[in-house]
């Protein structure tokens, strides 16, 4: 299956399906035609994979990144560039991430800052990778006051979704991935009785539709394009926290779907929607195996704190809500509001 991201001239194919690694060469060849060296930023976890068998037709590097959001840093981003450098690659060379959000994230903003721009192809090998983070053009790293507060828009020349890695990651991982793609089938309005009926593969292409339209509407985020970001307030300031403890704290999509029961509530207590939509956030919660719980090692405090760090905000608390006309980025929302509601929340589990 091929969705089209129509940008322009930047317009690129997300590929799904068995072996779509496989097509990374012919893609090189058709998008990249000048490059001569090819610099793939993976993990070494990755790299010792068995589907690790990437071709390029080009002289091809690996450089490896810690797996995770440990690669999100500064430090990381640094050495990255500077292996790019030592490599020689030219304007005209190209970079593959090969790797979950994460790693995806840190190649395209690698890939975007190196001479002002290097060609870039992503491989996303993680649920969330594939149904989100590799595809858009958005790339970052992470603050410590925050989760992707540095970065930029950067579109693909292709990306690469091997449903062949899928089927190999760890259950942890796998589950985690729902989350977002428990956030398409909510923005799409879907209720969870309809979850049973529909294959991993549809609930897949389903989301990266869903992206790929929304990119094409608002490619630079400044207006539809944030409501992708439902359930994002609470749980990037939930991963920050998390990193404190470690790196396998808290994965992202977990962090995503305990945003987007607290989204939901948040909506009901300022009477946007019925408590019918608060038991229908949870159904497909629950049904796609995620945890609703919020971590006892984040407090109530510390949540509000990060949550006004979110890039959405402008010196307020904003949230991407729920309501009777649909989804809408809503700002100014009371810091105690927010609170309570988090602390009911808390309550619940």
């Amino acid at each position: 299956m091929r969705v089209k991201v129509d940008l322009g001239r930047r317009s690129y194919d997300v590929v799904l399906g068995e072996g779509a690694r496989h097509e990374l060469q012919t893609l090189l060849e058709e998008r990249v035609p000048h490059a001569k060296v090819a610099a793939i930023i993976t993990s070494p976890s990755l790299r010792s994979k068995p589907w690790f068998d990437l071709a390029t037709g080009l002289e091809q590097h690996v450089l490896e990144v810690p797996d995770g959001e440990a690669a999100k840093g500064w430090s990381t981003l640094e050495r990255v560039c500077e292996s790019l450098a030592e490599l020689g690659l030219s304007r005209q060379d190209v970079v593959v991430g090969v790797g979950g959000g994460a790693v995806t994230d840190l190649a395209g903003f690698a890939s975007a800052i190196y001479l002002r721009g290097l060609a870039l192809v992503q491989i996303p090998t993680s649920l969330v990778g594939q149904v989100d983070a590799a595809i858009g053009g958005k790339t970052a790293v992470n603050l410590r006051a925050g989760k992707n507060l540095v970065g930029a828009f950067h579109q693909p020349v292709g990306v690469l979704c091997d449903t062949d890695v899928i089927a190999t990651l760890p259950e942890r991982e796998r589950i985690a991935g729902f989350g977002e793609v428990a956030k398409c089938w909510l923005l799409e309005g879907r209720r969870a009785e309809d979850l049973s009926k529909t294959s991993l593969s549809d609930l897949v292409a389903l989301s990266v539709q869903l992206k790929a339209g929304v990119v094409m509407l608002d490619e630079h985020e400044g207006g539809q394009r944030a409501l992708l970001n439902y359930g994002h307030t609470l749980g990037h300031a939930l991963e920050i926290i998390a990193l404190e403890r470690g790196a396998d704290e808290l994965r992202h999509g977990e962090a995503v779907a305990v945003g987007l029961a607290f989204a939901v509530r948040l909506a009901r207590a300022m009477n946007r929607v019925g408590a019918l939509e608060v038991e229908n956030h949870d159904a497909v919660l629950r049904t796609l195996g995620l945890s609703l719980h919020v971590p006892l090692y984040a407090s109530s405090e510390s949540l509000v704190r990060f949550m006004g760090h979110d890039k959405k905000a402008h010196h307020d608390l904003t949230f991407v809500l729920p309501g009777a006309s649909g989804f809408e980025v809503v700002h100014h929302v009371p810091p105690t509001l927010v609170g309570d509601v988090l602390d009911k929340f808390r309550g619940e589990s």
